[in-house]
This record gives structure tokens, sequence and C-alpha cells, in this order.
């Protein structure tokens, strides 16, 4: 027996580019791209979906990234609902997007490149280093150094749940107004310099957030409905768009000097007390500890006041375990 498969819009039919290249789209059009990034053990390209909306007006060009790991799929139906609510008749300048970065990790569902690394701590890369680092060096200058600003959307790890919130630069006006349109439940001042995309972007002068849209390898529609709301926010500011920007007066954000997570220091069975977006005080019993037989063997307590930004969910713990994410106000 013999099956066929339609396939909407050419898909199997699309041009593979090298590099992001705004004339490759016509003025007032929606194209998608294959993009080049390596080549497989058989010598076949490795490619990342790209999808290019370019306005019939001049304007700046907006970047969105998702699944950098590769079981973040909030951020990949974030960037489907935009381009299918964008008027490129109306669109001042251009958005341009990978809805999947990370190939090797979103085929296994997986966090980490097919070598095992972390994409997003090895940024920018390098053009004669290993896999993950030419893939990265790759991403960074056929893709990233074309655009204007840039949206990173991600989401929690496997094992673990987070808030709807943001990462951002606080200290620089515009990254903080990109910040602030998201109208996240938290944001957390966060100059990157641990090797991610956002700081290199920042590196490059591009004014970049990280959006930390829920939990990993699911759909959440409330989620992924509050993550389109804040990049059309942007376009408005960015007077991409005419729409007005969508602010919910209810939502009252909560801003993180810093942040930062605890963990255990021996093995056993973990149960976290308490909520995402609880007030903490200093001292209150957070987590605890038991071992295989049901002991209690060790109980975690706040170091400070803070705020639940992220916890764990899986209760097998090794040493060295995350427990929870805290933000301190």
């Amino acid at each position: 027996m013999e099956f066929t498969t339609t396939s909407p819009r050419g898909y199997n039919d699309l041009p593979i580019v090298l590099s992001f290249n705004l004339e490759d789209t016509p003025v007032g059009a929606i194209r998608h791209y294959w993009l080049r990034l390596a080549s497989d053990g058989m010598g076949n390209p490795m490619v990342v979906p790209l999808m290019v909306a370019r306005g019939a007006n001049p304007g700046p060009t907006l970047g969105l990234t998702a699944a950098i790991h590769g079981d973040e799929l909030n951020g990949i139906s974030v960037i489907q609902r935009l381009f299918a609510d964008l008027d490129v008749s109306t669109l001042n300048g251009t958005v341009v997007a990978i809805p999947v970065v990370n190939i090797p990790g979103f085929f296994r569902q997986q966090r980490f490149f097919a070598d095992g690394v972390d994409l997003n701590h090895l940024m920018p890369g390098k053009e004669d280093g290993n896999a993950s680092q030419v893939y990265a060096y790759r991403l960074v200058n056929r893709f990233l150094k074309f655009v204007d600003y840039l949206l990173d959307l991600h989401t929690a790890s496997r094992g673990r749940i987070n808030s709807y919130y943001v990462r951002a630069d606080m200290s620089i006006e515009v990254t903080r107004k990109l910040a602030l349109l998201q109208q996240p439940q938290l944001i957390v001042h966060n100059p990157a310099n641990d090797g991610t995309f956002r700081g290199t972007a920042d590196d490059m002068d591009i004014p970049a957030i990280t959006l930390e849209v829920g939990n990993p390898g699911v759909y959440q529609k409330k989620m992924i409905r509050s993550g389109l709301v804040g990049v059309h926010n942007v376009l408005s500011y960015l007077k991409m768009t005419d729409d007005e920007e969508e602010v919910d007066p209810k939502v009252n954000t909560i801003l993180c000097k810093k942040s930062y997570w605890l963990y255990t220091q021996t093995g056993g069975l973990l149960q976290v007390h308490v909520d995402l977006l609880e007030r903490v005080k200093k001292g209150q019993l957070v987590a605890s500890l038991r071992n295989v037989f049901g002991d209690l063997t060790k109980e975690y307590f706040a170091p400070e006041d803070g705020v639940v930004i992220g916890k764990s969910t899986s209760p097998v713990n090794q040493s060295g375990g995350r427990i929870l994410h805290l933000g301190i106000e």
C-alpha cells in the first residue's frame, strides 16, 4: 500500500540558505526557509526553520528564537501564532524567527545538543571548535548579527516548573522596557555574562531579553497567550505595528534585583513545600529530603527573604540537585 502526504507551503521544497538575508524576501511578504548551520554524519545539511515577515514599510528587524534547549516548546507556539497574526501590508520593518534552534535536541526531546552540551552556555561559539561550538558560532553569524532586537524564548528544564518571568539587564533603558512590556509575573535583573545567546546579543549592542514561558515538553495555552501578548506589545513599542499595547492593570510584576538556586547536599527523595510566586521568610522550611526507606535525612530553610521563581518537581535528587529558584526583591 502506498501512502502520500501533503506539505503546506511547499515544506519540502523550501530554499536552503546559508545566512539570513533580508533581500531574499520581497517587501510585503512572508517567506519560510531552511537555514543551514552544519552537516550531519552523512554530509547532509543540518538546517533550522527560518521564518521571515518583511513589512511593506521600512523599520527595525525584530528577531525571535525558541527551543535553544530542545524540549522547550511553548516558545515555538508563540512564534507560530505571531506569524499567523501579522499583517505585512501594514508592518513597519521585519520580524524574523527561528522557532526551533536546537534541532538535535528537538528530535530527541532533550535539553542539550547532540554532544551533550548546553548551547546556551557556549555562545558565541567558535568558528573552528567542536560540533556544538561551530553550531553556536554559525547561529550568531548567520542570524543574530542581522537583527536589531532579540526576544529569546525559553521554559524551565525537565523536572522543574517556572513562573512566567523575564531575565533582563534592567540598568539599560531599552531592555528594561522590553521586559516590562511582557507583563510577566516576575522580572529578574540579570546582566548576562555566562555565554548565553542573550549575553552575546548584548555584547553586539543588540537589546535582548530572555522570556521564561512556563514548563518544558508541553504546550500551555495561558503561557503561550501571555508570550504572544508580550511580543505584540514590543511590536507596538518599536512602532512596527499600529496596535496599542495590551496592558492588564491586574498584573503586578515582581521586580528582583538578583536570583539564585538552592541545591541539595546529598541525594534522596525531595519534597518542596512552597509554591511558585510564594514569598518566603528567612528561616522558613522550604523542602525536605528523605532516604529510600522514608527516613527524614535533611531539611532545607530559606537563607533570606525572597520569592519562589521556579522549583523542582522531580522527587529523585542526587547530590547537588536543584530545590528552588529564589528571587530577591
